[in-house]
C-alpha cells in the first residue's frame, strides 16, 4: 500500500506521443473521443473491438492489456439503454457493467498504465437530488428504480477509481455525463434514450404523413442533454488537467422540458403534426441538471447549441438508416 498519491486535481498530462486506449470505441461516446483525440497528435490510438476481446472476461481483458501497455485509458464501453431496456435487463446492465469497469481498473493497475478516466452517467444521483445537481449528491438518498441497475454499477466505478488512487496512487479519475446524443447513437425503439427515440418516431411520422407522435409519461420532467462532441472535448480536457479524487460533472448547466424538446425534434425533423403524450407511461426522475461548476473551473464550456446538435443528429439518421427498418447495427458499442 503507497496511501494517498501526491498529484493535485489539476496536475497536467501531455496526450502528445502516449498509446490512449479507447474502450468502447464503437459506440456514440466512444467514437467521438476518438475523432477529437486525433487533434491531440497521440503516439497511437489504441482499439479492440468487442467480437476480439469480451471486457467482461477477466483473463482476456489482462491479457489484451499486457500485450497492448496503453499509456493513457478511457473506460467509454458500456452497457447503456433507455427506461424499458434497464427494466426488462437488470441482471445484463449491473452485471456486464461491473465486469467491464472492474476488469479494465484492475488490468491498469496491474500494467502501470499512467492515467484512466471512467465515464459514468448523471443516473448515479438521487431520485431527488437538489437541483443542479452537485458532485457531493452521490450516495445521499435512493436512486430512480427504473436505472438503479445501471446506476449502481457506474457507482461502483467511481469508488473502483478512488480506491485504488487511495491505495495504490493510480491517477484513476471519473466524469459523468448527463444526457448524450449524436451520432453513432442507438435508434432501436426498445432499448433507445429519449432524443434517437424522438427523432425516429418524428421521422416515421413525417414519412407516414401521421397526424401525430406519441411520447412516454407527461411530458412535464426536466432533462440536460449534451451532444457526444461536446462531452468528448470535455473528456479531453479532463485527460489532460484534472487528477481529483472527486469524480467530475459533464454537462451544460441547462434542461428542457421533454415535451418541449418533442416539439424541438418535430420541427428539425420536419414532421408538421401534433403531439400526444401517454401518461401512462412512467416520467422517470422529475428533474436531472448537473452543477458544472467543477468543470468550467478548469476552463471548458459545451458549445454545440440544442438545435444544432438534434440537426446533426437527424443528418446522422438519414445517411446511416435504412427506410423501413431504422439504422444498422453499426451504432452498437
Amino acid at each position: 500500500m503507497t496511501g494517498l498519491n501526491d498529484r493535485t486535481a489539476t496536475t497536467p498530462c501531455d496526450l502528445k506521443g502516449k498509446r490512449i486506449w479507447v474502450a468502447g470505441h464503437r459506440g456514440m461516446v466512444g467514437s467521438a473521443v476518438v475523432r477529437r483525440l486525433e487533434r491531440e497528435s497521440p503516439g497511437e490510438l489504441l482499439t479492440v473491438a468487442s467480437k476480439a476481446v469480451d471486457l467482461r472476461d477477466q483473463q482476456a481483458t489482462r491479457a489484451w492489456m499486457a500485450d497492448a501497455k496503453p499509456e493513457l485509458v478511457i473506460i467509454a464501453a458500456a452497457k447503456v439503454g433507455g427506461i424499458l431496456a434497464n427494466d426488462r435487463y437488470p441482471a445484463d446492465f449491473l452485471y456486464d457493467n461491473l465486469m467491464i469497469e472492474a476488469n479494465i481498473i484492475e488490468a491498469a493497475h496491474r500494467t502501470g498504465v499512467e492515467k484512466l478516466i471512467l465515464l459514468g452517467s448523471s443516473c448515479i444521483y438521487p431520485k431527488f437530488a437538489e437541483q443542479p445537481i452537485q458532485e457531493a449528491a452521490l450516495l445521499t438518498g435512493s436512486l430512480e428504480p427504473t436505472n438503479e441497475w445501471y446506476a449502481l454499477a457506474k457507482i461502483a466505478g467511481i469508488k473502483l477509481c478512488q480506491a485504488y488512487r487511495r491505495q495504490h496512487g493510480c491517477d484513476f479519475i471519473s466524469a459523468m455525463p448527463t444526457n448524450l446524443y449524436g451520432p453513432y447513437d442507438n435508434y432501436d425503439l426498445q432499448s433507445s434514450h429519449v432524443i434517437p427515440a424522438l427523432i425516429r418516431k418524428a421521422h416515421e411520422a413525417k414519412m407516414a404523413k401521421a397526424d401525430s407522435m406519441e411520447i412516454w409519461g407527461s411530458g412535464s420532467v426536466l432533462r440536460e442533454f449534451l451532444h457526444a462532441d461536446d462531452c468528448a472535448d470535455a473528456i479531453v480536457t479532463l485527460l489532460k488537467v484534472y487528477s481529483g479524487d472527486e469524480h467530475v460533472n459533464v454537462g451544460t448547466g441547462e434542461d428542457i422540458r421533454i415535451d418541449a424538446l418533442a416539439q424541438l425534434v418535430m420541427d428539425v425533423v420536419g414532421f408538421e403534426g401534433s403531439l400526444r403524450k401517454d401518461a401512462s407511461k412512467p416520467d422517470g426522475t422529475p428533474r436531472k441538471l448537473l452543477d458544472i461548476s467543477r468543470l468550467r473551473s478548469l476552463g471548458w464550456a459545451p458549445s454545440i447549441g440544442l438545435r444544432e446538435g438534434l440537426q446533426d443528429a437527424y443528418e446522422w439518421y438519414l445517411a446511416n438508416s435504412v427506410e423501413g427498418r431504422g439504422p444498422n447495427d453499426r451504432v452498437a458499442g
